[in-house]
């Protein structure tokens, strides 16, 4: 079985991350890279990385007409483009996965507030399911429009979800502070995504502000404080989360790491553990790295989720969505096993 694949955005951290994936998957072929700003130009010459999985393919300045009929179609394009493209491809593809986060809040005004805009097309919203496999599995098994998760949303509910879910922890009032690489904001030059700017530095941004938040509130079922921070490395996200005891709780770290265990007991691409995790024990893979624990001192309940943002946070999340959705194994082209040293 051949799986004809379009990527559109092709040229992006995120497209090129698909495209590796894909040239690593048994079934998948990528028959359409989009990338108006690179249109003509080999593959290869952007990402001499993928010149010998690619040798052939072109980025090409595609239409919606050019992916009608892709068994799948990834759209890894900014935020607010891909409801633009959207409406001329949803009937038209077998399985259409956005990376974006045009698809992922079911709020429509929590869209418009936090993303500085109207949704371009709020009637295709509940068409939608979203695609965090390890947290919302049965709507993903054969279907054909997935809003891709963020990479700060999913390390932060991994981490929490599973507390969150078994009553263990309040749900209002809840801390997430994470760390991202530099790849997550993108191949896009700017002045706080230079060398000279990110090296030797650590810094939050997006105070009380980030886009990511509602998602976040979203997907863990809790009212969380979030702040981001930018690391100077290449890849990964750490998501460090706090949280109070539900009331009349009384429990102490082995059960908080039962609870976090028994939730991923048969996930592939969770591996749960008492060691801190770590960015670089995922990096180029589609794992994710758990732990967690409760303060009796303070009584604050930890968690901490620890992914490759390119990985498990974007690209390889959506090939495993894609896997669910047409019926393959789960797992098909995607590693478990970071790359060391």
């Amino acid at each position: 079985m051949t799986v004809r694949v379009g990527v559109a955005g092709a040229s992006g951290y995120a497209g090129a991350e698909l495209l590796r994936l894909c040239a690593g998957h048994p079934q998948f072929e990528v028959v359409v890279a989009g990338a108006d700003s690179q249109a003509d130009q080999p593959v290869g010459s952007l990402y001499p990385s993928l010149a010998a999985a690619h040798p052939r393919l072109r980025f090409t300045k595609a239409e919606p007409d050019d992916f009608a009929g892709l068994d799948v179609v990834f759209l890894a394009l900014p935020h607010g483009q891909s409801a633009g493209i959207v409406p001329g491809l949803i009937d038209r593809v077998g399985v259409l996965i956005d990376l974006s986060a045009d698809f992922r809040l079911r709020d429509v005004a929590a869209y418009a507030r936090w993303y500085d805009m109207d949704h371009p097309s709020p009637g295709l919203l509940d068409r939608f399911v979203y695609g965090l496999p390890e947290l919302f599995r049965p709507t993903l098994e054969g279907a054909r429009h997935i809003a891709a998760p963020g990479c700060y949303p999913t390390a932060a509910a991994l981490a929490l979800a599973p507390l969150v879910r078994a009553g263990m922890v309040e749900p209002v009032g809840v801390i997430v502070d994470a760390a991202s690489g530099v790849s997550g904001a993108g191949r896009t030059l700017a002045a706080s995504t230079q060398f000279s700017t990110v090296d030797e530095d650590f810094v939050a941004y997006g105070l009380l502000t980030h886009r990511h938040t509602p998602e976040i509130e979203q997907a863990t079922g809790a009212q969380v404080l979030f702040t981001p921070h930018l690391a100077p490395m290449n890849r990964g996200i750490l998501a460090t989360c706090y949280a109070r005891p539900a009331a009349g709780s009384t429990f102490g770290t082995d059960e908080v790491m039962q609870a976090v265990g028994e939730a991923y007991a048969d996930e592939p691409f969770v591996v749960v553990g008492p060691g801190s995790p770590s960015t670089k024990a995922t990096y180029g893979s589609n794992a994710a790295h758990v732990t967690a624990r409760f303060d009796g001192r303070t009584g604050w309940v930890l968690a901490i989720c620890a992914l490759d943002n390119l990985g498990k946070g974007a690209s390889g999340q959506a090939v495993q969505c894609a896997n669910l959705a047409l019926g393959l194994p789960e797992a098909e082209g995607l590693t478990v096993s970071g790359v060391f040293p």
